[in-house]
């Protein structure tokens, strides 16, 4: 869920689970009247994967979040995996300091970011009789102060709570929930905020492995969470961000 482009992380999950053999249904944010450039985009991408459904879904409406999973049901049966990959609120909201946060704003940022993993989760729940996974996408502003991540922050950290809840929740069902913290990426979501190449180079200066996470890693990541070879692991935020979340300061890097 949340495809957008060729640079959003879902399409880089997407795309690695496609290659290992997943077989994948995608779900994008429905068009604007009369544009239907997200529809074609997706659409283009789904035919690489060789994915055979391929649906709009306003994850703010409950309605649509039953019609995907009900199609789902029909074209597959049952599933064995969801991927979450959505986050939105409005750029004005984004630019402003928390503090600042207007009430409408926090609701939508919230709804969006945050309900919409449980409205999807419950949905997909039923798909998965013998058990399965659910992956979201995080981000260490949930943890931490990231100056400029303002409200999302605070919405990923109210997901990163979500996740574990919804662990317990599903555990005697077998279903396990996790969440995949990625290093900041060249997505066009990032890119509205501003500062982006910067934050990119902070990240490789202090991270241990000294650069930025690749697409393909994260997708890699997301094969372990949703496969059985991550069978006793939930409720665990997995960062894929070449170690940055584990420093407390830059790295002084000695010859040796």
């Amino acid at each position: 869920m949340g495809v957008a482009n060729d640079r959003s992380i879902a399409w880089a999950v997407a795309k690695y689970l496609g290659a290992e053999g997943a077989e994948l249904a995608l779900s994008h944010f429905p068009d604007a009247m009369g544009n239907s450039r997200m529809s074609g985009r997706v659409r283009r991408l789904a035919e690489s994967v060789g994915s055979r459904l391929v649906l709009p879904c306003d994850v703010g409406r409950d309605e649509d979040v039953e019609a995907l999973f009900a199609a789902a049901r029909e074209a597959y049966g049952t599933i064995d995996f969801l991927v979450h990959s959505i986050a939105y609120a409005p750029i004005d909201e984004l630019r402003r300091a928390t503090l600042d946060a207007s009430r409408s704003g926090f609701r939508t940022a919230m709804d969006i970011s945050v309900y919409s993993l449980i409205a999807a989760t419950r949905a997909a729940a039923p798909l998965m009789p013998h058990g399965g996974a659910v992956v979201t996408l995080t981000y260490y502003g949930g943890e931490k102060v990231i100056s400029g991540y303002n409200l999302m922050g605070v919405c990923k950290a109210a997901l990163q709570s979500a996740v574990q809840y919804l662990a317990h929740d599903l555990g005697h069902r077998n279903i396990r929930v996790n969440a995949l913290s990625a290093g900041p990426m060249r997505t066009l979501a990032a890119s509205a905020l501003g500062g982006l190449e910067e934050m990119r180079a902070a990240h490789a200066r202090i991270a241990p492995l000294a650069r930025n996470v690749e697409g393909a890693e994260l997708g890699k990541a997301a094969a372990y969470l949703v496969s059985d070879l991550s069978s006793a692991t939930t409720g665990e935020v997995l960062h894929v961000d070449c170690g940055y979340n584990t420093m407390g300061s830059p790295a002084v890097r000695l010859a040796c």
